[in-house]
């Protein structure tokens, strides 16, 4: 399905944030946080079209990304700064978030230095920070995303599992994401690098978890090898109203893969 939101732009003081909007006016509103290298063109648009049926949806480039001006803050709590005045100069006194991968660290961090302005958070194949026990990531995952280019083997590589049916599903996914109009500007290298060290500089939430006493929806794909679904299930565990859900043959892009399935169960999240 065509998602065809206007480009609009708002003024902060960490420079002028583009951002998107999709589906009705009015009701709180489920802000994204797009992944690492990634910008608010770059989701799959069949899912935004399945999560904003019912439900306003605002997605954003953070500050030094894609159409937006300024510089990429060089620290997670200074990246979640920018989500709490860019929500803030909206006029929304709260908000519901869904953090994709660095999306969901940032999204983390938002929690904890603005707890009043979440009212549910939806962590989508991301981390707490360093887990050193279980599973770790593939080795061959840093070589690849940080090439200055990615193509579609590459996401096929990083996003999807090797069967027939999830790189099918991969390859839907970024035929769709190719096709969406007017796409805006890659991440920089500058910017890259930016989001580079705010990520090296984190240590992540486990220490805090208790802190996070909001609603938490915490999903992956199973087989997930860029952040193990391990470190989705280590944060269930600590955070006290967390929720784990994992989505079989489904790696790091499981969200788009598995759209309906995961459509409902935000759905079934966000109306308690």
């Amino acid at each position: 399905m065509a998602i065809k939101s206007n480009i609009n732009v708002l003024g902060t003081s960490f420079g002028q944030l583009a951002w998107r909007e999709d589906g009705p006016t009015g009701g709180l509103p489920l802000v994204l946080l797009q992944r690492f290298r990634g910008t608010m063109d770059d989701w799959d648009p069949s899912f935004i079209a399945a999560i904003s049926r019912d439900r306003r949806v605002i997605r954003f480039d953070s500050a030094g990304i894609g159409r937006s001006d300024g510089n990429v803050p060089e620290t997670i709590s200074g990246l979640a700064a920018v989500v709490a005045e860019f929500i803030q100069r909206l006029g929304c006194s709260q908000i519901d978030l869904l953090g994709w991968s660095l999306g969901g660290v940032i999204g983390q961090q938002f929690a904890l230095d603005f707890p009043t302005l979440v009212r549910r958070l939806i962590v989508a194949a991301s981390s707490p920070g360093p887990v050193a026990d279980g599973p770790q990531q593939h080795p061959r995952v840093p070589q690849i995303m940080t090439k200055p280019e990615n193509d579609a083997d590459d996401f096929l590589f990083l996003f999807y599992p090797g069967s027939e049916s999830a790189v099918a599903a991969g390859r839907s996914s970024l035929a769709r994401i190719d096709a969406v109009p007017d796409r805006g500007p890659r991440v920089s290298a500058v910017s890259f690098m930016g989001q580079v060290k705010a990520v090296s500089s984190w240590p992540g939430v486990l220490h805090r978890a208790k802190e996070l006493r909001l609603p938490i929806l915490v999903a992956n794909g199973a087989h997930d090898m860029m952040l193990p679904a391990y470190r989705s299930y280590v944060l269930s565990q600590q955070a006290p109203d967390a929720k784990l859900v994992l989505y079989q043959d489904a790696g790091h892009a499981f969200l788009f893969q598995h759209i309906d399935d995961f459509a409902a169960e935000i759905d079934r999240f966000l109306e308690g």
